[in-house]
């Protein structure tokens, strides 16, 4: 059965135009191998069913186990490579010299990210210490999962699970937290949801780094695991993806790493895994 992109998930999405990689990407390159031509329009739907040509009709542990054959062909981006890949995937629609921050939804400077107050740095949304991969070249470093973060609202979620409830995080509208988990403003939550899902297909313990995977808790310290996922199923139904999520993946493969996220081009295919 051949896989199509117009899936029900994807229908809405299917015309929507994509801005530019800006000229600025050719800065970001110097940590990355062979970077392809920036791309201007979202991949077709052709494109997408060659590359995931090896998925076709699995489902379950046979879909993940394709999936994970199929990103792990990658280019790698060293740690301070991320500063300025980051200064074009997360690039403001509306403003080419900044970013938007992923929880405080702040446009900001490309120019202020450092480790000060009211700098923006690199959020693991995987937090490193769940299978302890620090920032090591791999998924310490892929871009898949790092987003643009505020200082101060990055250290608030630290390496909290992902859960609904608690007090409002300052310099995040809509974002809230206590002492064991963090719940994302409710644009970014499918983002959220997709980026994990990613990082749990692409590391499975057999490239020297620990064997990340999902469940429903939290509280998972520094195990490899990463929660809740029935809550994130949920997140990825409710926040399909849009336009920036969508050009965030196409630079991602066409610019840096050369692969995708495979939820971001097909989110039914979350419930068909978990």
């Amino acid at each position: 059965m051949r896989i199509s992109r117009l899936t029900p998930w994807a229908a809405g999405l299917a015309a929507v135009s994509l801005f530019a990689v800006p000229t600025s990407a050719s800065a970001a390159l110097q940590d990355t191998a062979a970077p392809r031509t920036p791309v201007a329009a979202p991949a077709t739907a052709a494109s997408y069913d060659t590359y995931y040509a090896p998925a076709e009709g699995k489902t379950g542990a046979a879909l993940k186990a394709a999936l994970h054959d199929i990103v792990t062909s990658q280019s790698k981006v060293t740690y301070d490579g991320v500063w300025n890949a980051l200064k074009v995937t997360d690039q403001d629609p509306a403003n080419p010299n900044n970013v938007i921050l992923l929880y405080s939804g702040r446009s900001q400077s490309k120019a202020t990210n450092g480790g000060g107050v009211n700098d923006w740095n690199r959020e693991h949304v995987w937090a490193k210490s769940h299978g302890g991969f620090g920032t090591a070249t791999g998924p310490g470093t892929d871009l898949h999962h790092l987003r643009p973060e505020d200082v101060t609202v990055n250290s608030t979620r630290g390496n909290k699970d992902f859960d609904l409830g608690g007090s409002p995080v300052g310099e995040a509208p809509g974002s809230r937290t206590d002492a064991d988990s963090f719940e994302p403003r409710d644009a970014v939550k499918g983002d959220v949801a997709r980026m994990l899902l990613y990082m749990a297909v692409r590391y499975d313990g057999g490239d020297g780094f620990a064997d990340l995977e999902m469940n429903d808790r939290v509280n998972n310290g520094s195990a490899p695991l990463l929660g809740r996922i029935s809550l994130l199923k949920q997140w990825n139904r409710t926040d399909p993806p849009d336009a920036f999520e969508q050009r965030r993946n196409q630079v991602i493969f066409d610019v840096y790493q050369h692969n995708r996220n495979p939820f971001i081009d097909h989110p039914e295919w979350v419930d068909a895994i978990w």
